[in-house]
C-alpha cells in the first residue's frame, strides 16, 4: 500500500467527504452541483474537495469556467484490495 494511505483514511473519516464520493458515483459533477447537496458554505465544500484530491480519491478537470470532479476508481480499488487482505479473505483464483 502506498504511503498515501494515511491521507486516504483521513479523507474518508469525514462524513461530508464520504457523501461527496457517493454523489460522484453517479458521474462527474461541478463544484456548484456538489455544493447544492450540502448545508455548508462553498468554501467548506472547496476545502473538502481539496482534501479528497490530495488523497487522490477524486480527479478534477477544468472546462471553461467550471471545474468538474470525478472519482479516481484506481485508488478506491487499491483501498478495497488492502482492506480485503487485512480482513484475511482469500481470493479464489480458480473461478
Amino acid at each position: 500500500m502506498k504511503l498515501g494511505l494515511q491521507d486516504t483514511l483521513r479523507a474518508l473519516a469525514d462524513p461530508i467527504r464520504r457523501e461527496i464520493l457517493s454523489l460522484l458515483k453517479g458521474g462527474r459533477l461541478s463544484a456548484g452541483e456538489i455544493c447544492e447537496h450540502f448545508p455548508v458554505t462553498a468554501a467548506a465544500i472547496s476545502r473538502h474537495l481539496s482534501v479528497l484530491k490530495e488523497a487522490d480519491l477524486i480527479r478534477d478537470q477544468r472546462e471553461g469556467k467550471f471545474i468538474y470532479y470525478e472519482l479516481n476508481t484506481s485508488v478506491l480499488e487499491e483501498i478495497m484490495l488492502w482492506l480485503t487482505e487485512l480482513k484475511g479473505e482469500e481470493t479464489d483464483e480458480r473461478s
